[in-house]
């Protein structure tokens, strides 16, 4: 009953967890618990607080446990477990139905298609995922005859590799690899403005760098300010810079984007941070970017770093088809690459690559020549589409200043960007 109680406290403190945990009242085993939940649920569809107060003078103390009780359930809540709670709590959930269901087939006979068809749907407790044909099929009889626009996803801001990802799609995880040093992070950010400026919610989980310095990296990027400058800026900015350095804050403040930058968080934590931040912003489709893959916490205390990548892979894409958004997660690459004449990443290069390959819908490489070639005057960026599940693989190019931390995109033939 702990895991009830921790899941009915967790909801006290955050009320939105009501309706997003899809839980009904019958999935607590606790007659009061579940006295506790329709209550709730009746408070929240009123559109009143959920609340300590609200409970006790809208309903019989008694039928909630009394006063005391309800009030110690916020003792149990810890809302970045709060989805282990409620699996823990589905668990004996499951095991209760199933010994239902097999003490009712016993008495009255079922066929084993009947028995296996009751337990398959145990399984399928919190969201429906059945579709009929008839209506998928429904809803695209009238395409060839009626105009309606494509639906893009979130821009990168890189005009060649929007066109062939036509967007980062809800639902897709997408990894961009590279070596230390090619602009990965510079990227990101560049992914998370662009997307912000469209009207999306980028939420950013950076394990390694702050905030502070992720804010920073906007505004050098934003304003064309050199990041060596960024250090002091009264003493080093130009009296054109210092002019344009409150256009660029305000132009800054207007992608929304969030920032998490506590190290080895989970993707458990992660979820419930974007399930709060969807709350906090419901008219905004999210756009999540992590920093980076292998500095994601595992939950899994195994020693097979191979076991814990496959997981968290799999968890980024269940998070993805979760909250119905693109997945963008940075992943370093193994040092095969230096030992190569040609150093353009292949997929083999991935740490932990079989995982990898197989979960990502988009594989992106970052490479930069001048990094190898040291030549000061060479300022492209490749981002190589080494896997596009539902588009065209290939390369596009853009020009970066390793300066400021610009991006920007440039025609696909170009070998070179103009300075």
């Amino acid at each position: 009953m702990i895991a009830e109680k921790a899941v009915l406290g967790s909801m006290l403190k955050e009320n939105y967890l009501i309706t997003e945990s899809g839980l009904a009242v019958s999935q607590f085993a606790n007659p009061v618990h579940k006295m506790i939940f329709q209550s709730m649920k009746e408070l929240r569809a009123s559109g009143k607080a959920v609340d300590f107060v609200t409970l006790l003078t809208t309903f019989s103390p008694q039928d909630l446990g009394g006063a005391n009780y309800v009030k110690d359930l916020t003792n149990y809540a810890h809302i970045e477990k709060f989805d282990d709670h409620v699996g823990a709590m589905l668990d004996v959930w499951r095991e209760r139905e199933k010994q239902n269901v097999l003490q009712i087939a016993g008495q009255e006979n079922w066929p084993i298609d009947r028995v296996m068809s009751e337990l398959d749907a145990l399984m399928d407790n919190r969201v429906s995922d059945h579709a009929n044909i008839f209506d998928l099929l429904m809803d695209v009889y009238e395409d060839p005859f009626t105009e309606k626009g494509i639906e893009e996803g979130a821009p990168s801001g890189i005009g060649k590799l929007d066109e062939m990802t036509n967007g980062f799609q809800d639902g897709e995880l997408v990894i961009l690899a590279a070596r230390p040093s090619m602009g990965k992070s510079d990227v990101m950010l560049h992914i998370a403005k662009n997307a912000g400026w469209e009207g999306r919610l980028p939420i950013v989980f950076s394990l390694e760098m702050s905030d502070t310095s992720l804010r920073d990296r906007l505004l050098a990027s934003t304003g064309r300010f050199s990041r060596i400058r960024m250090r002091d800026p009264y003493s080093l900015f130009s009296d054109s810079q210092k002019g344009n350095w409150v256009k660029t804050i305000g132009r800054v403040a207007e992608t929304n984007i969030q920032f998490f930058d506590r190290s080895r968080q989970t993707v458990a934590e992660m979820r419930m941070k974007v399930r709060k931040m969807i709350h906090e912003f419901p008219e905004m489709k999210p756009v999540i970017l992590i920093d980076y893959l292998t500095l994601i916490h595992s939950e899994d205390q195994v020693a097979n770093k191979h076991l814990q990548v496959s997981q968290i892979t799999k968890d980024l894409k269940g998070m993805a088809r979760e909250f119905n958004c693109p997945v963008i997660t940075l992943a370093q690459l193994s040092r095969a690459v230096e030992q190569r004449h040609d150093k353009r990443p292949l997929m083999s290069d991935l740490r932990e690559s079989g995982s990898i390959e197989e979960d990502a819908d988009i594989i992106v490489f970052l490479y930069r020549d001048a990094y190898y070639s040291k030549d000061e005057k060479d300022n492209v960026l490749e981002l190589i589409v080494s896997k596009n599940r539902n588009g065209p693989v290939g390369t596009a190019y853009a020009a970066y200043n390793k300066f400021t931390g610009e991006v920007v995109g440039i025609g696909a033939d170009s070998e070179r960007a103009i300075s």
